[in-house]
């Protein structure tokens, strides 16, 4: 089956990220993608802190999770929703969260991101957990083409978080990376979880120079389980498109039988 990431530069106005993604979203299903990822904070990036409290949508509920649904059922395909925010339990803070959407537009798994990100170097500076509450249950679920496992940007540093999920097929990781952390981590950490997971990787970014000046790294690509990057896009908007082949991961894990040896469970 075909898997697609989309790549976007969002911007700080949720409409134009809506159609952008929906735009891309068609593209990679006319080109028969059946599961498609999008981004860490697709609808909204870029913003004031106000404006992202603003956006916030109780779960079950609003625009962005509306949209989301339309696509899915729209397609006919499994949808992951990058990350949107919604409400948390502080009032003064939000939920990172990943919504999946079935073909039927049926929400069947919600991930709150877990590890917060906390950068300085000179004047680039963030702190996540400012304004995110963060999350605390590893999710996967399962699909027709089989087992998927979550996480969002920063948790990508945190290899434990997945070995929770047991076996896994495809690791979906929606995200945002600064081109500073991005250039220098970014490409060795998505393979590295693909190798040791025995899995693909799915890695939807942004990508790009975004309204209020940040630069994300980008570099949206599908991994395979032995590590081989099938295919990427540096900076832009676009769509990744590349092939889940199941006796792809039964001829690694069969050649390499690491999952088997683990001593630590």
């Amino acid at each position: 089956m075909k898997i697609a990431a989309v790549q976007m530069i969002s911007g700080p106005d949720v409409a134009p990220n809506l159609e952008t993604a929906g735009a891309l979203i068609a593209q990679a299903a006319e080109q028969g993608a059946q599961l498609v990822a999008l981004p860490e904070y697709f609808p909204i990036i870029g913003a004031g802190d106000v404006d992202r409290l603003a956006a916030r949508e109780q779960f079950g509920s609003g625009p962005i999770q509306n949209f989301l649904r339309d696509c899915a059922r729209k397609h006919g395909l499994w949808l992951i929703g990058g990350s949107l925010p919604l409400a948390a339990d502080d009032e003064n803070k939000l939920r990172n969260s990943c919504l999946v959407f079935n073909p039927q537009g049926i929400v069947v798994a919600r991930y709150d991101k877990i590890h917060l990100f906390g950068f300085q170097k000179g004047e680039e500076q963030y702190d996540e957990a400012a304004t995110i509450e963060a999350g605390s249950t590893p999710i996967a679920f399962d699909t027709p083409f089989g087992r998927v496992g979550l996480g969002i940007c920063y948790d990508l540093r945190f290899p434990e978080l997945f070995r929770r999920l047991g076996q896994i097929d495809l690791l979906v990781l929606p995200s945002a990376f600064t081109d500073t952390t991005g250039q220098a981590h970014w490409e060795l950490l998505l393979r590295a979880r693909a190798i040791e997971n025995q899995c693909y990787v799915l890695a939807p970014a942004q990508g790009g120079r975004h309204p209020n000046g940040r630069l994300t790294h980008g570099n949206s690509m599908i991994v395979d389980p032995w590590g081989e990057v099938l295919t990427r896009m540096d900076k832009g908007a676009g769509v990744v498109i590349a092939e889940l082949d199941p006796a792809r991961l039964v001829e690694v894990r069969t050649m390499l039988p690491a999952l088997q040896h683990r001593f630590f469970k």
